[in-house]
């Protein structure tokens, strides 16, 4: 999902064995629910979310941050990103990964009472599908047989089912593949996968204000540019913590006074630290610090239709190999991030699943202004651009220091006025301009990953059928030779294949740079001391439901 500031563990279920015996029995997620329950609500740091809480229709992570602790899916996973079921009693595929037979919990409802059944997944998969209801999540579901039928948006009423989907009975349900797909096991994890209650289809908007989930918790109000509040749900039987009766998202503009707040311990928990005291959390007495390898890549995103950058012309990719190598991430991250991070060499993380440094291309991503210069002259030749190269941020995430240092970077490598920023008040102000194709420049991106596998960092961010509205390729980026081997891994025998497939597929973008990967992000935060148990899970979020005050 897109990360408003923005570790994966090595072994994730495979697809033959993300059953019953995989995740947590149904007596295992009983006793895990009724953890010791704490007195009191967590406050939490939070931004204005884009768009209204409805899972299919959100990609950021503002958003995401109540909506995951409302919701289930069919799995979970724990701290370290290994994979449970939750609302899953067990996922079977075929042997070519085809077509999977879900068995659901009994027992499992929503917060108004009413049964989550086999329909409650599969009718909402189909509505986040369908082209009609303009779903920023659609992506996720291109693999799913009928998918590419709901896509034509002429003579769609919007409540049309995807064809691969069908009803057993209540507790069963089958999903066929319109290719393989060995990756589904876990992608169901992320929550555009979760259920929907018959209510949300009476009045979409109204739930989106007050959704009613399955999961831990439940949202009780969101008071707009305040804060989102969420008590814990009491029926709740899954796997996953709750000790403590709920969290508050407090909504901040500015990370400095969340932290003053988390020091004064009028806020309990965030999970950004503000540029002004990245050198000094952690030995601050007055928080509880947290900063471990994470992984979240931090990149900005060049459009595809740029003028003098557009992909896949000789200008456009000079332009950006020119533009990468102008970039002294390491001077970044040691002067403006205070070594907290780490320079970027690919379009994942580390502690990705099959991640592999020295990738062809790669060099692309190193600090070289003299071989930046030479580039930028050379698509000087093609085509003289005059146009400042501007860089967009929201402002109320603390990223201005970085976006300051990288055009200083470009500029002292490629002229002093190649780059200027391009800052816009708020989050959700600069998440509607990237929807809406309003910026006429590149624009601050990033991936905090849904569940742990290189797809989820590179199809849904630069294959064509994640561009034009259906999923997070925000920046239009299309290439046939990329998609094609995005089917490979798709297809591939086991995770070792398709991690080649994706090796391969990560050097055409190391090439093309649709985006610019600038660092991978450490998981930091801080909490207040007067909380207990605070731990950051593999997405660098709070595991909010450890969060008990002393």
């Amino acid at each position: 999902m897109k990360k408003k500031g923005l570790a994966l563990a090595a072994v994730v279920c495979s697809a033959a064995m993300l059953l019953s015996a995989c995740g947590g029995s149904g007596s295992s997620s009983s006793s895990s629910s009724k953890s010791t329950s704490g007195d009191k609500i967590i406050t939490a740091y939070s931004s204005e979310p884009q768009n209204p809480l409805v899972p299919g229709n959100t990609n950021e992570s503002e958003g995401a941050k109540p909506i995951q602790l409302a919701f289930s899916g069919l799995v979970t996973f724990d701290t370290k990103g290994n994979a449970k079921n939750e609302v899953a009693q067990s996922i079977t595929p075929n042997a070519n990964s085809t077509q999977y037979t879900i068995k659901l919990k009994p027992g499992w409802k929503f917060t108004d009472g009413t049964a989550v059944t086999a329909q409650s997944f599969t009718k909402a998969w189909s509505y986040t599908a369908n082209a009609k209801n303009a779903q920023k999540g659609s992506s996720f579901f291109s693999t799913i047989k009928g998918f590419s039928d709901l896509q034509k948006t002429d003579g769609l009423k919007g409540d049309e089912q995807l064809s691969g989907l069908k009803v057993v009975d209540d507790k069963t349900f089958t999903v066929d593949m319109s290719q393989p797909d060995s990756t589904f096991p876990i992608k169901v994890g992320h929550y555009v996968f979760a259920p929907l209650p018959a209510s949300f289809y009476k009045d979409p908007k109204a739930f989106g204000e007050k959704p009613v989930g399955d999961g831990p918790y439940k949202v009780v109000q969101w008071d707009h540019s305040t804060d989102i509040k969420l008590v814990k749900n009491k029926d709740y039987k899954g796997v996953q913590p709750v000790k403590n009766d709920g969290i508050t998202f407090k909504i901040y503009t500015k990370d400095d006074a969340a932290y003053a707040d988390i020091q004064s311990g009028q806020l309990d928990v965030m999970e950004s630290i503000p540029a002004a005291d990245s050198k000094t959390f952690r030995t601050d007495s007055s928080v509880q610090p947290y900063n471990k390898p994470g992984s979240v890549n931090q990149m900005f995103t060049i459009p595809s239709d740029l003028n003098h950058f557009k992909a896949g012309t000789e200008e456009g990719t000079l332009r950006r190999q020119a533009i990468s190598m102008a970039i002294d991430r390491k001077g970044i991250v040691d002067k403006v991030l205070n070594g907290l991070d780490k320079p970027a060499d690919d379009f994942t993380s580390p502690l990705t699943p099959g991640y592999k440094s020295g990738l062809k291309g790669s060099e692309n991503l190193k600090y070289n202004p003299t071989k930046a210069k030479e580039l930028w002259q050379k698509a000087d030749a093609i085509s003289k651009d005059t146009d400042p190269f501007t860089l967009a941020y929201n402002a109320d995430g603390g990223a201005k220091p970085v976006f300051d240092a990288l055009v200083n970077s470009i500029n002292n490598a490629l002229g002093s006025k190649i780059a200027a920023t391009n800052p816009m008040p708020t989050f959700q102000q600069f998440r509607d301009a990237v929807g809406n194709h309003s910026i006429k420049g590149a624009f601050r991106s990033g991936w905090q990953p849904d569940y742990p596998s290189a797809e989820n960092y590179l199809f849904q961010n630069f294959a064509s059928g994640a561009a034009d509205g259906n999923g997070s390729n925000d920046g239009g980026y299309k290439n046939p030779k990329f998609d094609a081997l995005m089917d490979k891994a798709y297809a591939a025998k086991d995770q070792n294949e398709a991690n080649g497939y994706y090796s391969e597929a990560q050097e055409i973008l190391l090439n093309d740079l649709p985006a610019i990967p600038m660092y991978y992000k450490n998981n930091d935060g801080v909490a207040s001391t007067k909380v207990s148990g605070f731990e950051m899970n593999w997405q660098g979020e709070p595991v909010y439901g450890e969060l008990v005050r002393k």
